[in-house]
C-alpha cells in the first residue's frame, strides 16, 4: 500500500493497554512518518495500563524484576531508572515493584506523548471508548466506527486486543453466573472486599491470579480456609536469587522438531546445571529469546501435544511468584488457611445463599462442596471463535479474522497482518500482543510486547514510504 504525503497517515489502535500504547509511542517517535495522526482508541480510565496493570492494591506484586520492565526496547533500564525517584525507593529499590506502581509509570509515560506533538508532528489522539466495527470501504481505508458515535478513516488498524475474561469454567447450566457469591472477575473494583472475614470460599486456578487473590484476601482480614483448585495441583515456582546465568544452548534446539526431543535436551542441561551448582531456573531462562522460535518449529501435532501435557507444567516453572510472594503463601498453606486440591470444577449450581461447587478429580464421579463465594482465577479466553465483541465478530463473520487450528488467537503473517480465511494477508489490518500465541506461544511478557510494537512500527513505516 502506498500513501501521499500530501495527506498525512492515519493509524487507529484498537485497545490502549500496554501492547498497543508501546505501539502508539513507537509510531510517535518515527520521523518517517511526518505528521502522522495514530488514534488510540481504550475505553478504560487512562491508557497505557491496561487490565494487568490498572489494579490499585499495594499487595500486587509484578513477578519480574524493575530491570526487565522498560516500556522501550532501546532503553532496557528506563523503568528502573523511573522507580529509582519515586517514594516506593526511598528505602532502596524493591525487588519486585507493585503493578500499580508499574501502571503510574505506563501512564505518565502515554500521557507524555499525549500533550504535545512530535517534532517530525506525528500526533496521539486518545477515545476514551470502545471500536465496534473496522469494515474496508472501497476508498482502500477502515473506517473504524466507535460507541461513541464518531468514525475514523484509517489507513491502517491495528488490533491490540489484550486478553479476554475467561470462559464459564463449568456448564451446562450457566445460572451461577448470576449468584452474588459468583467472581468472574477479580480484579474487578471492589469485588473481594465482598467477601466476609469467616466465608467459604473457593478459587478456581492456582496460578499467578490465584496467589493475588490469596494475598488480597489475607491484607482484607480474611481467616476462613481458602481451597483451591488446579488441573495440575502445583502453584507457580519462586524466582531465584539474582545475577544467576547459565549460557544458551539455543544452538543445540534450533533444528529439534519434537517435543520430547526439547525436553530430553533441556533435562541434560538441568543436570549438568546442577553438577555446577546452579539450579533450573537460568537452564530455562537462557533459551527465553528463543522460545518463539522452538515452538514454531514444531509441527501442529508437536504443538497439539505440548498443550495437551506440558503447557501447565511449563507455566509453573517459567511464569514464577516473586519470592515474598511465595514466602507468604506457604505461611498460609503451614498455617491451613490455604488447601490445594487436585482436580477440576465439573458443576457450580446456586443453593440459596451458596454455590454448590462439584471438583472431579480425573475420571472420579467428584465431591460437591458448598461455598459462599467462588472466584474464577483460571486464564484468559484465547479462542476467537468463541469471543463475541461486536469488533471481531465483525471481522470474523467477513472472513478478515480467522482462528487458529489451536485457538490459540489469530492467523497472521510474520509481521502481524491478519490472514483471512483464505490465508491472504491483509495489506490493512494488523494484530499484536496475546492474539500473535499461534506464532510465538508467549505473547503477554513485557519484552516480547515491547519488541512486537517496535517493530511493527518499524514495518508499518516501511510500508507507508513506499
Amino acid at each position: 500500500m502506498t500513501q501521499s504525503t500530501a495527506r498525512p497517515v492515519v493509524i487507529t489502535i484498537v485497545g490502549g493497554g500496554f501492547a498497543g500504547s508501546a505501539l502508539a509511542v513507537q509510531l510517535y517517535r518515527q520521523p518517517e512518518l511526518a505528521g502522522a495522526s495514530i488514534h488510540l482508541i481504550e475505553p478504560r480510565e487512562k491508557p497505557g495500563p491496561g487490565l494487568a496493570y490498572t489494579a490499585r492494591r499495594p499487595e500486587y506484586l509484578l513477578n519480574v524484576r524493575p530491570g526487565s520492565l522498560s516500556f522501550y526496547h532501546d532503553k532496557p533500564a528506563h523503568f528502573l531508572h523511573w522507580l529509582q525517584q519515586q517514594p516506593e525507593a526511598r528505602q532502596g529499590v524493591p525487588d519486585f515493584a507493585s503493578r500499580a506502581t508499574y501502571g503510574r509509570y505506563l501512564t505518565e509515560e502515554v500521557a507524555a506523548v499525549l500533550a504535545a506533538p512530535s517534532p517530525s508532528g506525528n500526533r496521539v489522539h486518545w477515545y476514551n471508548t470502545k471500536a465496534l466495527a473496522a469494515p474496508l470501504h472501497a476508498d482502500g481505508r477502515r473506517h473504524v466506527a466507535l460507541e461513541n458515535g464518531e468514525v475514523i478513516a484509517s489507513h491502517y488498524v491495528v488490533l491490540a486486543l489484550g486478553n479476554f475474561p475467561p470462559p464459564p469454567p463449568a456448564g451446562p447450566d450457566l445460572a451461577y453466573l448470576d449468584h452474588p457469591g459468583y467472581h468472574a472477575d477479580p480484579w474487578a473494583a471492589g469485588n473481594l472486599r465482598r467477601i466476609g472475614a469467616h466465608d467459604s470460599v473457593l478459587l478456581i486456578g492456582s496460578g499467578l491470579t490465584a496467589v493475588d487473590v490469596l494475598l488480597a484476601l489475607r491484607q482484607d482480614g480474611h481467616e476462613a480456609p481458602v481451597t483451591v483448585v488446579a488441573g495440575h495441583g502445583r502453584w507457580p515456582a519462586a524466582h531465584g536469587k539474582v545475577g544467576a546465568t547459565y549460557p544458551s544452548f539455543y544452538s543445540e534446539l534450533a533444528n529439534e522438531t519434537t517435543v520430547s526431543g526439547v525436553l530430553r535436551t533441556v533435562r541434560r542441561h538441568i543436570r549438568e546445571a546442577a553438577a555446577q551448582g546452579i539450579d533450573w531456573r537460568p537452564v530455562l531462562d537462557s533459551l527465553r529469546p528463543h522460545l518463539g522460535h522452538i515452538w514454531a518449529a514444531w509441527p501442529l501435532a508437536e504443538q497439539r501435544l505440548f498443550l495437551r501435557h506440558w503447557a501447565g507444567i511449563w507455566s509453573v516453572a517459567r511464569h514464577r511468584s516473586p519470592p515474598e510472594n511465595a514466602a507468604a503463601l506457604a505461611a498460609l498453606t503451614r498455617a491451613g488457611k490455604v488447601r490445594l486440591t487436585l482436580g477440576r470444577v465439573s458443576e457450580i449450581k446456586p443453593f440459596g445463599n451458596h454455590l454448590e461447587v462439584r471438583i472431579k478429580p480425573g475420571n472420579a464421579p467428584g465431591t460437591w462442596y458448598p461455598m459462599q463465594h467462588v472466584v474464577c482465577c483460571a486464564g484468559p479466553l484465547l479462542d476467537y471463535s468463541r469471543i463475541q465483541e461486536p469488533l471481531v465478530v465483525g471481522l470474523r463473520e467477513a472472513g478478515e479474522l480467522t482462528p487458529d487450528p489451536l485457538r490459540l488467537g489469530m492467523l497472521t503473517d510474520e509481521h502481524g497482518a491478519l490472514l483471512s480465511s483464505a490465508g491472504v494477508a491483509a495489506d490493512n489490518l494488523f494484530t499484536l500482543g496475546a492474539s500473535r500465541r499461534p506464532a510465538y506461544f508467549e505473547s503477554t511478557a513485557v519484552p516480547e510486547l515491547r519488541q512486537q510494537a517496535a517493530a511493527l512500527a518499524e514495518e508499518l513505516t516501511r510500508r507507508i514510504g513506499m
